[in-house]
């Protein structure tokens, strides 16, 4: 099982004396004690640093994890040129990078971002699967694409990537409408279901539109996107820091939180299980958010997840 760590690049992460540079030695921390991945998330509402900023300067600062986004939006940039930029960054890394994508959801993690990029909530879905294919087409060396929403003739020579064929793009969402695409059209999937069972069926829905689709199911990255809050024994301390951590991050308390994405927290043996749940239910790759609200205590918590790394199978 590859177990990565989302990098702390949101404001809401950092206390008063925290420096931002520190990101690039925490990233490669991460790297030392053995993590598969560091992955970063987008947004234009919380104050944060740029995704594919933070990645290009990861990738010639470590040398052999995954560079990941969780998830990217890509209706926040314009498409020919989040292409130049995602290839760049995969020649930059050495062929490291993988792309989760997202759509955004209601609320203010989502039609706020549109009007601010001026672009339609309407088949904000449709949007998202053709920017994918115009990405993999220009990676592809096409000079021409014409879909519903992008039309572009004589498109000059663009960066290549790494490889051929360009990074993995893996798909963030569990509506049955998005695991419907994933088995059709991504290589990944890296949703957040708070209960393993939620995950095993959405698994199940996935190999099914692959099959259907012409395709190899096991071909699918099974991957995870779960809050993490590790401590010596279990106490009402856990759940007091993972509260402040939802409402800090989210604006919500965790007894909403916990019921629309995974959680978890305790002592290292709980959380252990816990992990082991999801990868019974088929999960292989688990990018875990640190639930600390300063780098210092990022580090910890990152220390303390390292420890479980050993005994994480599969």
């Amino acid at each position: 099982m590859d177990i990565g760590v989302l990098l702390p690049t949101g404001t809401a992460q950092w206390g008063p004396n925290d420096d931002p540079r520190d990101l690039i030695a925490f990233g490669r921390q991460a790297e030392r004690l053995g993590f598969a991945s560091l992955f970063v998330n987008d947004s234009l509402i919380s104050p944060r640093i740029e995704a594919l900023t933070m990645l290009a300067a990861l990738a010639p600062a470590t040398d052999h994890v995954t560079l990941g986004t969780a998830a990217l939006m890509p209706f926040l940039r314009r498409p020919i040129q989040a292409a130049q930029s995602l290839a760049s960054i995969d020649l930059l890394s050495g062929g490291r990078l993988t792309v989760t994508v997202g759509a955004g959801f209601p609320g203010r993690f989502g039609r706020p971002l549109y009007t601010l990029s001026e672009l339609p909530w309407e088949r904000r879905f449709a949007r998202l699967d053709e920017t994918v294919a115009l990405w993999r087409s220009l990676w592809a060396g096409a000079d021409t694409f014409h879909g519903d929403f992008h039309h572009f003739t004589d498109i000059p020579p663009t960066t290549r990537p790494f490889r051929p064929e360009g990074p993995p793009i893996w798909l963030g969402g569990a509506t049955e409408a998005a695991l419907t695409r994933t088995g059709r059209t991504y290589d990944g999937w890296l949703p957040y279901p708070p209960a393993p069972a939620d995950y095993a069926t959405g698994l199940h829905h996935i190999h099914k539109a692959a099959t259907e689709a012409g395709r190899t199911p096991t071909d699918i990255t099974p991957a995870l996107f779960i809050s993490v809050r590790i401590d010596d024994k279990h106490s009402p301390h856990s759940r007091t820091a993972l509260d402040a951590y939802a409402r800090a991050t989210y604006g919500m308390p965790l007894d909403q939180l916990e019921k629309i994405q995974a959680v978890i927290y305790g002592t290292p043996d709980e959380v252990r299980a816990r992990l082991h749940e999801y990868a019974t239910a088929g999960a292989h790759h688990i990018v875990v958010r640190l639930a600390a609200l300063d780098l210092n205590s990022q580090r910890d918590q990152l220390e303390r997840t390292a420890a479980l790394l050993p005994t994480l199978r599969p």
